[in-house]
């Protein structure tokens, strides 16, 4: 006699409720309730408000500092495995602290493995989630990683454009592979920055790899931060000859003063997902949901179906 596949239930954390409810719409069931309790030192404690013995558990949060969402989805594993769930599956549209993928110097963390052995650790059997800074992240896990590609969902917006000359570029040279990607999709030429840093976020130097004078000019990155490189970049094309610049970039992280850098470079438009909140509303970000997709393959991995077919490049 077969066993019937555990019934699924979507959770969120705090700060993940927003794309949690657009994630279960799509998936078609309600989001499970969680209550929250707050000690006043600020430690925190949260509660499934219903039965999730033997069932498969999806808990969506995005890791973005501070680090309260790591440790609120940390506690929520932890809890649904005390509450014997089958499966626990931590999808995390944005999997903070992978910049931390290697010792680039002496005595320093490599953090994006730490937050792999805590998540199994507290009971997580499977991930998911979506381009990851580095991606060999994928073989700190002893546990099955869904990375999903977010070009699944920027593609078809891109191709909307209709734009002429097309010419795909990279930030830096540790993007040129998933520029390659989009321009042989996309059938375009490629240009590649090369930047020198003084200090993380702070850019000494830069220079480009090729040709953008005529060109209708994308800039491909995983994510973006202070939006330096980005805005500097899109100048530095303007100056070069191009005949506009945006830019695609995954996760949009845009700390400091990456807002007043974007409204005043030559970008004309900056392309994200909603896998982190923005902070405000500008008129040259455009956000493009990826709570299909997420919805999507989380139903294939319920029903226990092959997820290769969602990946593009």
């Amino acid at each position: 006699m077969s066993q019937k596949e555990p019934e699924a239930k979507i959770f969120a954390c705090s700060q993940s409720v927003y794309l949690a409810e657009k994630i279960s719409e799509e998936y078609g069931i309600p989001l499970g309730k969680v209550s929250m309790s707050h000690y006043s030192d600020g430690e925190f404690q949260p509660s499934y408000e219903e039965s999730i013995r033997g069932l498969r558990v999806f808990i969506v949060c995005s890791t973005f500092p501070n680090t309260d969402n790591l440790m609120e989805l940390l506690l929520m594993i932890d809890a649904a495995k005390r509450a014997s769930a089958r499966h626990i599956t931590a999808v995390m549209p944005y999997f903070g602290w992978a910049r931390q993928d290697r010792k680039d110097k002496p005595r320093v963390p490599i953090g994006a493995k730490l937050i792999a052995k805590m998540l199994e650790t507290a009971g997580a059997t499977r991930i998911m989630t979506m381009d990851l800074h580095a991606d060999q992240i994928q073989g700190f896990f002893e546990k099955p990683v869904d990375h999903l590609f977010a070009s699944t969902i920027f593609l078809p917006y891109v191709e909307s454009l209709k734009l002429e000359n097309l010419t795909i570029a990279s930030p830096d040279m540790g993007g040129s592979k998933r520029a390659y990607a989009y321009s042989k999709f996309l059938e375009s030429d490629v240009v590649i920055c090369y930047k020198q840093r003084k200090a993380a976020n702070v850019i000494d130097t830069m220079e480009l790899i090729g040709e953008v004078k005529g060109r209708n000019v994308i800039l491909v990155d995983d994510m973006i931060d202070t939006g330096g490189t980005l805005a500097k970049a899109a100048d530095l094309m303007i100056e070069r000859g191009a005949l506009s610049v945006r830019a695609i970039c995954t996760h949009a992280i845009l700390s400091g003063g990456a807002y007043e850098k974007i409204e005043n470079s030559k970008l004309s438009e900056l392309i994200v997902t909603d896998s982190i909140p923005l902070k405000k509303e500008s008129n040259k970000i455009k956000v493009v949901s990826c709570a299909p997709l997420f919805a999507e393959v989380m139903q294939m991995v319920q029903n226990n179906n092959s997820i290769s077919g969602k990946f593009i490049m």
